[in-house]
């Protein structure tokens, strides 16, 4: 995959023009106004294209009929962030519900969770302790837990609890890393192992030009590079993106590197571009789909929307019929 010629003034143009929309999407995204708007009339418009739904018993059937064709699951809770012991425990005991149902349902599927939803915002130790206890949870349905990568001020503390737990010989926990972030590949570097369980995404919160990528072909090239440094280490990786280009670049890896299926799988979410998910799948390549859930699915939808801004215009035209 090229990613260093030069841009004719039209790609130039489209590539500024995505950023403008991406920008003033996530930019809605903080308005409240427009959340209740969205959260009252979004599902008739069109939104559970990409939201499965707002409930687990909505979920486990969706999961059943992917693992009958050969795909994997996972899913989390659109929740808010967690700012007082009461919530936290409520979020703690809502995930501790996810992992018995779906390792009770024996199915190929596992939970992500973001440690904003735990306490990191409000006590690291009980945010360990929560941890802690899901992931022994999970451990007996030989499942894994995935720690989403959160904006970059949460870098650090998820990384920080993550080598915690490591040390503590928990190792069914896995990370995400964001390739728009300027520090991921060091990141990367420090981390990778035999054990390391790594989901490379492209990101999706705005963040300054000092701490992430800016323009469209540098993270991508970002994300390759992490991509291809991954692939080579002996740990597992997940390829969770939505870019054909990069899909075929990550199949091409594979087969350079011969690298086994139990060392990768690809990842997209649940509803979203559907022609490559069965591309994927049509290679003889693993691949899982992701499908959070909950009742606050409107900044969750807000980011979908912002990868592929063109996507508003479906969302438009179903408001103006």
């Amino acid at each position: 995959m090229t990613t260093n010629r030069r841009r004719s003034p039209r790609e130039a143009a489209a590539g500024l023009l995505h950023r403008s929309a991406r920008a003033a999407i996530l930019k809605a995204a903080r308005s409240p106004r427009i959340e209740r708007w969205v959260s009252a009339h979004g599902m008739r418009l069109g939104a559970r294209r990409w939201v499965i739904g707002e409930t687990l018993d909505e979920v486990v059937p969706v999961f059943r009929e992917l693992n009958s064709r050969g795909l994997g699951g996972a899913t989390g809770l659109f929740d808010d962030d967690a700012h007082d012991a009461d919530k936290i425990a409520a979020l703690q005991a809502a995930y501790a519900a996810i992992i018995e149902r779906l390792g009770e349902e024996r199915l190929d599927a596992y939970v992500s969770l973001k440690l904003s939803q735990l306490g990191a915002h409000v006590d690291p130790h009980s945010m360990h302790a929560s941890m802690r206890d899901l992931a022994a949870r999970a451990a007996r349905f030989d499942m894994r837990l995935r720690v989403d990568m959160e904006q970059s001020a949460l870098v650090q503390p998820t990384l920080d609890l993550y080598r915690r737990l490591r040390g503590e010989q928990v190792d069914n926990v896995g990370l995400v890393l964001q390739a728009n972030l300027r520090r991921s590949e060091e990141d990367l570097q420090r981390l990778l192992d035999p054990a390391f369980n790594v989901r490379l995404v492209k990101g999706a919160y705005l963040e300054p030009p000092a701490v992430a990528f800016q323009r469209r072909e540098e993270i991508d090239a970002a994300y390759l590079r992490l991509l291809r440094r991954s692939l080579a280490g002996p740990g597992f990786t997940a390829i969770a993106t939505h870019d054909g280009a990069i899909v075929e670049e990550a199949m091409r890896m594979i087969r350079e590197l011969a690298v086994p299926r139990e060392r990768y799988e690809f990842q997209t979410l649940y509803g979203v571009a559907t022609a490559l998910q069965q591309r994927i799948a049509d290679a003889g390549h693993p691949l899982r789909l992701g499908a959070p859930y909950g009742p606050t699915w409107f900044p969750y939808l807000m980011r979908r929307l912002a990868e592929r801004p063109a996507n508003l215009s479906f969302f438009l035209r179903n408001a103006l019929r």
